[in-house]
């Protein structure tokens, strides 16, 4: 595979300026519209500034917690009466906590737009956190706690996020613990509703058949009125300082047959300026093809894991730039060398011209892929509008990624990339 198999993109075809209708409501919501009238359909997606870094240390999860609970009935609709309208619309509505974010996404014909945005502002302005439903959704996140604390792969992350993230707010775990999720009572699902939830900072993105006069008209109407004069300013991440050494803790799981590793480095956050070149080094070290070369290197040649790969995720504020890998107990140590040595080569030298080739026609290539479906296009414009990439940032994603060097990729890798400074943590039966 190489460039000249992939046609350039067609920049008319991809959503732009030309297409795209960005307007700022007067109470501080931010609307994003793409018309598509070669589909009946609408697709929504959005997010508000009430994310899990607004959490009290002592009950960590409220954000995890209050999402959950929003759509189990508001001031005007009860649970059932909420998914039975769903239902009979033939849509979908959901809310999905995160750290910086609580997003929200839903689905529906373009003809049923006006009800879907007026359940998704009844259950977003007005929840009243049923005092029986509480209790139910506190057994299901306990149960996924329960379920967490004896996944390797989960414990393994969440051991790397402690010590590559110490003393930073991104060390805690976004569904907390079973201690702070059993302190959270229906008082401080309210609390943190009133606080953080409303119009300043939130986006909402409508791709599909209808028109962006049509669109602002219906979101003035439900939400335009929306104000929250207690809502804190969007919070701004510290910097992590790196580690000086390696730092290396097992987690014990008893009774397990497979052992887990996460190791690696706080990499950059998504506005850095080198942040594709690392990119683009990260899918070769340790995605593309059969997982990179980390992959070539650890499962296929060495024979001593089950998966292996690289991962790079950068958001809001500087993000895990990982390798993971599931070995038997027995090869954890010599996974764990082959894994660092794999990095010291890669961080010897600039790629090969063929990897360099084939990795960005397959970053151009998937493009178009991805904006396929309304769906597609809505989690693109979220993407631009949460990272201010500009209305433009589509139709330059080619030039930009056909300019990336073997050299830049190498620089800003080894801007982060260290192997004598990193976090390495490994869950699984006692060793």
């Amino acid at each position: 595979m190489n460039k000249a198999k992939f046609a350039s993109l067609k920049i008319e075809n991809l959503p732009g300026p030309h297409d795209i209708s960005r307007t700022e409501l007067g109470n501080g919501i931010t609307l994003l519209v793409r018309p598509n009238f070669n589909s009946l359909s609408i697709a929504l997606s959005g997010y508000l500034q009430a994310g899990s870094l607004y959490d009290p240390e002592p009950k960590l999860g409220l954000a995890d917690f209050t999402a959950t609970t929003l759509m189990r009935g508001t001031k005007n609709k009860t649970f059932s009466e909420i998914y039975d309208r769903l239902e009979t619309m033939g849509a979908s509505l959901g809310i999905s906590p995160g750290a910086h974010t609580a997003g929200f996404g839903g689905k529906s014909l373009a003809d049923d737009l006006p009800n879907l945005l007026e359940l998704l502002a009844d259950v977003l302005m007005n929840p009243v956190f049923p005092k029986k439903d509480i209790q139910k959704v506190r057994a299901h996140l306990l149960t996924g706690l329960e379920l967490r604390a004896q996944d390797t792969v989960e414990m393994a992350s969440l051991s790397f996020d402690q010590i590559a993230y110490a003393g930073h707010p991104y060390r805690h775990p976004s569904d907390g613990y079973v201690e702070t999720i059993q302190a959270i009572q229906r008082g401080d699902l309210a609390d943190f509703h009133a606080r953080h939830y409303g119009p300043q900072g939130l986006v909402i993105v409508i791709t599909g058949a209808v028109t962006p006069e049509t669109a602002l008209k219906l979101v003035s109407k439900t939400l335009g009125g929306w104000s929250n004069p207690d809502q804190p300013d969007p919070i701004q991440v510290p910097d992590v300082t790196p580690l000086d050494k390696i730092v290396q803790k097992h987690h014990v799981i008893e009774e397990k047959s497979q052992a887990d590793i996460v190791l690696g480095v706080v990499g950059p956050s998504r506005k850095w300026e080198g942040y594709y070149p690392a990119l683009l080094g990260n899918s070769i070290l340790g995605q593309f093809g059969m997982m990179g070369r980390i992959g070539d290197s650890v499962r296929v040649q060495a024979g001593l894991a089950y998966y292996a790969y690289s991962s790079l995720s950068s958001s809001i504020g500087p993000g895990p730039w990982t390798v993971s890998a599931g070995v038997a107990p027995e090869n954890l140590s010599k996974a764990i060398d082959l894994i660092t040595a794999e990095l010291r080569k890669f961080l010897d030298q600039p790629v090969s011209a063929q990897e360099l080739a084939d990795v960005g026609s397959n970053y151009i290539g998937r493009l178009p892929l991805g904006l396929e479906s309304n769906s597609g296009v809505a989690s693109a414009l979220l993407s631009m509008e949460r990272h201010q990439l500009g209305l433009d940032y589509l139709q330059g994603y080619e030039k930009m990624i056909r300019k990336i060097t073997a050299e830049e990729i190498l620089e800003a890798s080894r801007q982060y990339l260290d192997p004598d400074r990193l976090a390495i943590s490994t869950a699984g039966p006692p060793l």
